[in-house]
């Protein structure tokens, strides 16, 4: 795209913005000649990725602004109209819209419900900001045919985002979403109605405390230790953050009225889309736990819990022998969970006889031993929710499993089927019960983890985030994914590839016969994996939603003598398997 056509496409903007400030932005840029930044925010339309729409706010076809959600939107209103033809006829398609604390989310979450409104569509926003787990809930409670939530989950300040959702509850997954872009795409007038004509013909209905109270009685019919948590809550401190998002309304009252002592950091339990404190409010990072961390240790607590802006991820942190709060890892969690969820059901002879959990394909296979130990099936997906929902609907509408759990090592975890999504309230819930179940057995969260590894092996795991924003970034990433493809990889750090899994091919196949491939039945996603013959596994991506490589290393070892040492000869292995691969990536 060359200069001329950046500068047609930014004055074309200028000329669709209603928010002055994004517009006004573009003006500069062009009155300032320049060029880089024109062309990043104009080398293309903001697309929808693993989540649907997600980047910086700005004026721009590249950036989140009322321009692009206003695309999106009757994109998307075009889209349901056609798919649910009946429905649009008899004039009964319906959405619901929630957003969270981010900059300019309530403008945005009202200029999609506007959009909707006019494209005879009834929507039902929000009166505040709610979590992402709340919105899917909503859309299965008021049987939307669609959903949106306005949020960038865990992203840093200058981002925010849309998350489309489909009737189910879920987020849009194929044919849906290629179908939606190709109607944005496709879009050549957009239609809009006022607030006040929305509001008086009811296209516009605005809601609250009818959907949290449905939600809340829905999380307690969770919670099935009822003695113990009323013998033993009061004694147990936590000390929880929302980092300046969504989730203090909804963890304060549920943890609240289970009887737990919880302690919400006050400079970080107001909504804040700047995110003062933090700089990157994403509870996997432990920098971001700092400020709640030294409350906790100053509180004596005995447990951390936090939830991303958005809630719907869920961290927490155990106090350990030496009396320090340790971070409970994604994958470490999710096991704990996989392994109460299933334990609890069969104490309760509730276990149905095909219950399965799923998960993600970059999420450590831990949780696969521990679900056979309890003759419970395990299934695994592409990353991101909206795969590990799609599976739960698909088992749940054919009748082939009863899903009970799944979850992903990004700390999100999601119980049951209400909720099509990953659920940070719901965790902070759970996690709560857990805790005091293993309390009455004398022991703590840790140290039923270490049981866990005794019984299996220590899971030792390493995420590397490599960044790449802009135009430039994008290029960089495609051409690492060219050339590891290329190299075909057969040993890595001295230990032999016995498979590798390329996802975007469809393929899997051994690096010493690559002509022989066997299928894999996943949707093409731009992943590729290493199977080691020690059990490793490597996996390598670009993100669906930010401007980053991850690579992921989980390493099996098992326990000989201890847990830590199991652990110290992990950590080794991974630093060698992270050396070789990155020299690889930046060869």
């Amino acid at each position: 795209m060359d200069k001329n056509e950046i500068l047609n496409r930014a004055k074309k903007y200028i000329s669709e913005e209603t928010e002055v400030k994004f517009a006004d932005e573009v003006k500069a840029l062009i009155e300032k000649n320049d060029e880089k930044e024109l062309y990043d925010r104009f080398y293309r339309d903001l697309e929808f990725g693993t989540a649907g729409l997600r980047g910086i706010i700005g004026g721009g076809t590249n950036r989140m602004n009322p321009f692009v959600i206003k695309n999106a939107t009757q994109g998307l209103a075009d889209y349901l109209i056609e798919a649910k033809a009946d429905k649009a006829k008899a004039g009964s398609l319906s959405a619901v819209i929630a957003y969270d604390s981010r900059r300019f989310s309530d403008v945005f979450a009202k200029t999609a419900a506007l959009i909707f409104a006019a494209n005879n569509i009834r929507c039902y926003l929000f009166s505040s900001l709610r979590p992402t787990p709340e919105l899917s809930y909503a859309i299965r409670e008021l049987g939307c045919d669609t959903g949106i939530v306005v949020t960038a989950s865990h992203n840093p300040p200058e981002y925010n985002g849309y998350k489309a959702y489909w009737s189910d509850g879920a987020q849009i997954t194929p044919p849906h979403d290629s179908g939606i872009i190709k109607k944005v795409g496709e879009v050549s007038s957009i239609k809009m109605m006022s607030e006040e004509e929305a509001l008086k013909n009811g296209k516009l209905v605005i809601i609250d405390k009818e959907i949290d109270e449905k939600y809340w009685a829905m999380l307690k019919k969770k919670i099935s230790r009822q003695e113990i948590i009323k013998n033993m809550a009061s004694k147990v401190k936590i000390v929880y953050t929302p980092l300046h998002g969504t989730g203090a309304m909804h963890v304060e009252k549920v943890l609240g009225e289970m009887g737990f002592n919880v302690i919400s950091v006050p400079e970080q339990r107001e909504p804040d889309g700047n995110f003062p404190t933090v700089s990157y409010p994403n509870p996997e990072d432990p920098k971001a736990l700092k400020m709640a961390m030294d409350l906790a240790i100053k509180e004596g607590a005995d447990i951390l819990m936090a939830t991303d802006p958005d809630a719907d991820r869920f961290a927490c942190a155990v106090k350990n022998d030496a009396g320090e709060m340790q971070l409970i890892s994604g994958n470490q969690m999710g096991a704990l969970f996989a392994d109460y969820i299933c334990l609890t059901l069969k104490e309760q002879n509730k276990l149905p006889q095909n219950a399965a959990i799923v998960r993600s394909i970059v999420t450590s296979p831990l949780s696969d031993l521990i679900a056979a130990s309890y003759n419970v099936q395990s299934e695994e997906c592409l990353t991101g929710f909206k795969w590990i929902c799609g599976v739960a609907e698909r088992m749940v509408s054919t009748g082939s499993n009863s899903y009970i759990y799944g979850y992903e090592e990004s700390f999100g975890y999601n119980f049951g089927t209400e909720v099509r999504d990953k659920d940070g309230i719901a965790s902070s819930a759970i996690c709560a019960e857990m805790t005091l179940y293993w309390r009455s057995k004398g022991k703590s969260l840790l140290d039923r983890l270490n049981e866990i590894f005794s019984q299996f092996a220590f899971y030792g795991e390493k995420t590397i985030n490599m960044v790449y924003p802009g135009a430039e970034g994008l290029k960089i990433m495609q051409d690492m994914m060219v050339r590891v493809r290329e190299r075909s990889l057969s040993e890595i750090a001295g230990v032999k590839v016995k498979t590798i899994r390329d996802i975007q091919e469809s393929t899997e196949y051994s690096p010493l016969e690559p002509a022989k491939k066997t299928t894999v039945s996943l949707p093409k996603s731009n992943v590729l994996q290493y199977y080691l013959e020690d059990g490793s596994i490597i996996c390598i991506r670009p993100s669906g939603t930010e401007p980053k490589i991850k690579l992921y290393i989980i390493h099996s070892e098992k326990v000989v003598s201890s847990v830590e040492e199991a652990k110290k000869q992990s950590d080794k292995k991974i630093a060698e398997f992270e050396k070789e691969f990155n020299g690889v990536l930046n060869a």
